[in-house]
């Protein structure tokens, strides 16, 4: 993973994605228990598997705006956001408002990805978002990104009458391949392309 020499830093990665992504499984548990679907979690945690991703945005030179990212929404199921001082994260509100996120140290920013709208069956929005950079300062941002192995089921509890099914079951793995093929092309929503009903 990295160059002999930084041992130190890997351990304190490691141990930082471990307490992460105990938060993610609180926050998980969270989701589950409060649409009745908490029989579904231990099996579904023990599904999940992690990407730990350590981003740079330069700063931009002047009299530029940066694009750090453009607009899109994550593949995964849950994402947790970690970031240095230096706004830059925008995230849409379901108005269609964009609304920039100042972060604190101790802040984290968490969203649902595609994989959570299709599971809860469209309830839980997943939201766009991107990185817009002004200012000469680098942002840095650590995202952990939990993802499900296997085939991932709406749950019973979450279609209804009111809540017809919109989501058939999918392999998130595939919705990642799905995504990154441009198969997606430019669908409003990559979940609904792949496996809307």
């Amino acid at each position: 993973m990295w160059p002999a020499g930084n041992g130190h830093f890997c351990e304190t990665v490691l141990s930082y994605s471990k307490l992460v992504s105990e938060l993610e499984q609180m926050v998980k548990k969270m989701v589950f228990e409060s649409y009745d679907a908490e029989k579904y979690y231990d099996s579904h945690i023990q599904s999940t598997t992690y990407l730990l991703r350590l981003i740079k945005y330069r700063g931009p030179q002047k009299n530029e705006t940066c694009i750090g990212t453009s607009c899109h929404t994550d593949k995964s199921f849950i994402t947790i956001l970690h970031q240095n001082e230096v706004c830059g994260l925008e995230i849409q509100t379901k108005d269609g408002e964009w609304i920039c996120f100042k972060p604190s140290p101790s802040s984290y920013v968490v969203m649902a990805g595609d994989a959570l709208l299709a599971w809860s069956n469209g309830r839980i929005h997943s939201p766009k978002h991107r990185v817009i950079m002004n200012g000469n300062k680098a942002r840095y941002s650590i995202g952990l990104f939990a993802y499900h192995r296997g085939i991932i089921e709406i749950p019973e509890e979450l279609a209804d009458e009111e809540h017809p099914l919109q989501f058939k079951p999918f392999n998130h793995y595939g919705l990642l391949h799905f995504y990154f093929t441009n198969k997606a092309g430019q669908t409003e929503s990559t979940a609904k392309a792949y496996c809307g009903v």
